[in-house]
Formats: structure tokens, C-alpha cells, sequence
């Protein structure tokens, strides 16, 4: 399956994105992806604490959401921008309009899965 195929299901959708501590145990968050490219997930760091270092240690991370009796996995490999044009890009989204973003997370995309 191609994220192509999944763009409006996981756009505007909170999703859970797992990412890896430093002690290799799994960290787990929601999220809202705010939009999606050809290989790539956009999402917004508008609260994140420990997400951010976790995906500049490690970069591989996992995203999963459902949509009634169906779901899907979306693996791939994440890095974070504290500055530059991904930063801007979300500051100019209409769902930032009330929040100070501190930063984006871009997904590369490797795999997607369905789920169930």
C-alpha cells in the first residue's frame, strides 16, 4: 500500500507515534499529522518534551492509526527541525494559528501497512 492511498485518512488525524529512548524502550505519543507528501509526514512539535531528543538520537519511528474496523502502520525514519523552512512551513498552517510551534518533524517513509 502507498501512503498516496491513505493521504485523506491520516490527514488532520491523530495518530500514534512511537519513537525510541535513549534506553531503547518504546515512547509512544499522539499527534496530529498535518499533512502528508509524496514519502513524507509532516507533524508539528507544538508541546513535545522528550519526543524531539529521542528522534535525534534515534531516527526510526512508527506511526499507527484506525478508521472504524481497519488500521494501519506507517514506518519510516524521522528527523526534527528546530529551524528552517519545515519550522515555517508549520508555523503557516491554519491549525497553528493559536500555538508557537517549536519545531517539526519531517517522516520519511519507508513501509505502510495495513493493519486488522
Amino acid at each position: 500500500m502507498k501512503i498516496e492511498e491513505l493521504k485523506d485518512k491520516i490527514k488532520n488525524k491523530i495518530v500514534a507515534l512511537a519513537s525510541v529512548t535513549q534506553e531503547n524502550k518504546p515512547h509512544t505519543i499522539a499527534v496530529e499529522v498535518n499533512e502528508v507528501e509524496v514519502n513524507k509526514i509532516i507533524i508539528t512539535d507544538n508541546q513535545m518534551k522528550n519526543t524531539p531528543k529521542y528522534i535525534k538520537k534515534n531516527p526510526n519511528v512508527s506511526l499507527v492509526f484506525w478508521e472504524k474496523d481497519k488500521g494501519w502502520r506507517i514506518n519510516g525514519k524521522a528527523e526534527y527541525f528546530d529551524s528552517g523552512k519545515w519550522v515555517e512551513f508549520v508555523k503557516g498552517l491554519k491549525e497553528n494559528k493559536k500555538y508557537s510551534p517549536k519545531g517539526a518533524i519531517i517522516v520519511n517513509i519507508e513501509e505502510v501497512k495495513e493493519l486488522g
